[in-house]
């Protein structure tokens, strides 16, 4: 986790920045995902059911979540 610490916390935060444009806040959910460690996957989780995001990012994130929960298996 303390490798990956700071890079989870700029792409979280990048994330739910909604005053960013929708496409960063897609690549940043998708590099969480290439990250694939278990942080990484909590992180995706906590953007799924983050109320404040677009439906389909939250979407997004569960896909991507699913998908580290399958390439860890």
């Amino acid at each position: 986790m303390a490798e990956y610490a700071p890079e989870l916390k700029k792409l979280t935060s990048i994330a739910t920045d909604m005053d960013l444009t929708p496409i960063l806040r897609t690549k940043a959910i998708e590099q969480l995902a290439r990250i694939g460690s278990r942080e990484a996957l909590l992180a995706l989780l906590e953007l799924a059911a983050n109320e404040a995001l677009v439906l389909k990012e939250r979407d997004l994130a569960l896909k991507q979540a699913r998908q580290v929960i399958k390439q860890s298996l």
